[in-house]
């Protein structure tokens, strides 16, 4: 199966137990270029999710202390193939798109203490915890797909009370979580 996704489509594919590895190999590489000016790197989204349906690109969440200390991060990622896309609607974050030229890798960089890297990993962590979670956003998500086949912008808009939902469940229930990949 592999990833990648060409701009603007939205196809979704099933789980593939080869993303972690591929998320890996990815961490490893991010890891080696920017040493310490990261302070955690994340396999976040729907494929850091087991059994969960996903467009096929890889979400990965770094955490940084300072958003602006970080912007010397951007030569350094750019360099590893990835497109600097400055904020792009979320205040406060670096992001970042690789191609080959489907996209494969987005990169949310964001300080540690934001709301935006914490919501990430708590959304994953209460998905990979509850399967009938997973299998209502599969349904969501493919019901979308059909409405929106080649508009991913109102894809993505059509998950937010979604993903707010569960977000909210998790923060008054889910407790405190380690956010160490599983």
């Amino acid at each position: 199966m592999g990833i990648g996704l060409e701009r603007g489509i939205v196809r979704l594919s099933a789980y593939d137990p080869e993303w972690p590895r591929l998320f890996e190999e990815e961490r490893q590489r991010l890891q080696e270029a920017l040493g310490d000016q990261v302070l955690d790197i994340q396999h976040v989204g729907s494929t850091s999710i087991p059994g969960c349906t996903a467009k096929p690109i890889l979400d990965i969440a770094m955490a940084v202390e300072s958003f602006e200390a970080a912007f010397a991060c951007v030569p350094l990622i750019e360099r590893l193939g990835y497109e600097f896309m400055g904020e792009l609607g979320i205040p406060r974050r670096h992001y970042f798109v690789k191609r080959d030229p489907r996209s494969t890798h987005h990169i949310h960089m964001l300080e540690r203490t934001s709301q935006e890297y914490e919501a990430q990993l708590l959304f994953r962590d209460y998905l990979r915890s509850h399967p009938e979670a997973v299998e209502q956003y599969v349904a969501l998500k493919e019901g979308l797909r059909q409405r929106y086949p080649n508009d991913r912008e109102a894809y993505t808009d059509g998950k937010t009370e979604f993903i707010k939902n569960i977000l909210s469940m998790a923060k008054n229930g889910f407790g405190n979580t380690s956010h160490d990949e599983l």
